[in-house]
């Protein structure tokens, strides 16, 4: 790659860094600043110009009046300074003679600080030599003057500075000002910028978050487009994108269809081949020592096999939504308790934190014991079997951008084992379908299909949960597989137990809204008494 390339990915690399409205902000804003900043220049020109030539002017026409009276008295006045004092509105002015017969030069002045030996030479030689008037600016102990020069005798002028320290200080007051305009219009055009870029990036805004929930398996996003229909620009875009869902709903939807359809058609041969498994199970003292060994592969293949079978039913039950949250009453700790020792294929200690043991919530049992059969299993398979599970309680702002809220209490069930880990690249990969890992199968003597964590996902999430993977708190080598739920009580309303089964005829996000609130959303049906 040339260097010429690098420094232009490294710029459009650079320029992705910042959004589209932070961009249209500072564009808009340097537009704001340029055109200020060349008015700004342009009024400052335009009126410097203007200020200086119509004193010029006005200096010109005193001069030359003053040189007329200098002139005619000049030549029967032995007092050069009272005839200069004597002159009308004059600035600083001075007469210059030259003898042509010695060459001498004889000066009047009025203000010895601006008198004529301090005048620009080349303004001196034109007018008294030269016999030619002239106007010049010049600097002069910090300060800037303008000097007419009119010849008014063989080798001698009459000259007039004229103090430019008024028009100095109106510019320089006009340039503050100007730029305290140009300051002004920048902000003004980046705050009109910030606000059309979010007018304009509204319909961007709405796509990402209908993209956001598609993302989320909200499949029957759409956006609608009768808002856009109007817009050659975007409607286009909302048209693609609408028709990108559907065909993405529509390839899901097959793929899900096919995949419970293969699933049921499975389990009928399935259930005959188990059943024949188990016959030749009953009379494995009969078969040869080959036999029997092929009879075991053969057995443990199918229970592998089944298995499968099982979790993808599960699987496309989810994907097809036809999934219902049966939420009840459960002994927190003796549930957990009773479920490891009926689970785990040795004895596993469980330790419930102070203050939970009598924790009652409502959930959906048959979901939770699946979570901890599959990361019992799985710290089984990979991980040479649990070594603990721990039950506590945890509290998180229920907005993380208003932590002073009152936090939303949840507990966490967590099943360690002193297996090698789960390196932190993969330890959201593992709850990906069919994804075990890079030491899937070689941690243990036996290997999964890879749906189990993704099967506990998806029931943590039906609960409004979610569960992970990380290092031991320990420090000890294994692997802490959690699963945290809202820690939500059996409510009561007007002092009546609410029954959980009424939860059945909800969707999960509204029972998640009860669990979170204590209250029954309304259940819509249609004209046959069924959910829509």
């Amino acid at each position: 790659m040339s260097p010429d390339s690098e420094v232009r990915d490294r710029r459009i690399a650079l320029g992705l860094q910042v959004s589209v409205r932070a961009r249209i902000t500072i564009a808009v804003a340097l537009v704001a600043f340029t055109l200020s900043v060349v008015l700004s220049i342009t009024t400052l020109a335009v009126a410097r110009r203007t200020l200086l030539a119509d004193r010029e002017e006005a200096l010109t026409r005193r001069a030359l009046a003053n040189a007329a009276t200098v002139a005619d008295g000049a030549a029967g006045s032995a007092d050069l300074q009272s005839l200069l004092s004597s002159l009308a509105d004059a600035g600083k002015p001075s007469i210059v003679t030259i003898d042509p017969q010695t060459g001498r030069t004889t000066i009047a002045s009025l203000d010895p600080r601006v008198s004529a030996e301090r005048l620009p030479r080349s303004l001196k030689t034109r007018v008294v030599e030269r016999q030619e008037a002239g106007i010049m600016r010049f600097r002069l102990d910090g300060r800037t003057y303008v000097a007419v020069g009119v010849p008014i005798g063989a080798n001698e002028g009459y000259f007039e500075a004229n103090d430019l320290g008024d028009i100095d200080a109106g510019l320089r007051t006009l340039a503050l000002t100007l730029l305290a305009a140009t300051g002004l219009t920048t902000l003004v055009g980046a705050g009109l910028g910030y606000w059309a870029s979010r007018y304009a990036l509204q319909p961007l805004d709405h796509i990402g978050d209908a993209a956001e929930d598609v993302a989320a398996g909200k499949l029957d996003t759409r956006i609608d487009y009768t808002e856009y229909a109007n817009d050659p620009d975007l409607a286009p875009l909302v048209a693609n994108f609408n028709a990108m869902v559907s065909a993405l709903e529509t390839r899901i939807d097959r793929d899900a269809r096919f995949a419970s359809d293969v699933s049921h058609e499975l389990r009928s041969p399935l259930t005959t081949l188990n059943a024949s498994i188990e016959v030749l199970r009953n009379n494995r003292d009969e078969l040869p020592e080959r036999a029997q060994q092929a009879l075991e592969l053969l057995s443990s293949d199918m229970e592998r096999f089944t298995q499968l079978v099982e979790d993808l039913l599960e699987i496309s039950r989810f994907d097809a939504g036809a999934v219902r949250l049966e939420l009840e009453a459960v002994a927190l700790v003796p549930t957990v308790e009773s479920a490891v020792r009926s689970m785990a294929a040795r004895p596993v200690p469980v330790e419930a934190a102070d203050g939970i043991a009598e924790t009652v919530l409502a959930c959906d049992k048959r979901r939770l014991l699946r979570i901890l059969a599959n990361f019992l299993d799985n710290a089984e398979k990979y991980g040479g079997g649990a070594t603990g599970v721990f039950v506590e309680r945890a509290d998180h702002p229920v907005d993380e951008d208003s932590p002073d809220d009152e936090p939303m209490p949840t507990v966490r069930i967590a099943v360690e084992d002193a297996g090698p880990g789960v390196v932190e690249a993969e330890r959201e990969q593992i709850f990906d379908r069919f994804i075990r890992g890079s030491k899937g199968g070689s941690r243990g003597g036996s290997s999964g299909v890879g749906l189990g964590l993704a099967l506990a996902e998806e029931h943590a999430r039906l609960q409004g949960g979610e569960v992970w993977v990380e290092a031991r708190t320990d420090g000890t080598p294994g692997a802490r597989f959690v699963l945290e739920l809202p820690l939500v009580e059996p409510l009561e309303e007007d002092g009546e137990d609410v029954e959980l089964d009424d939860l059945a005829a909800v969707s999960p996000e509204e029972a998640v809204v009860y669990a979170l609130t204590g209250e029954l959303p309304a259940i819509v049906v249609d004209d046959q008494g069924e959910r829509p």
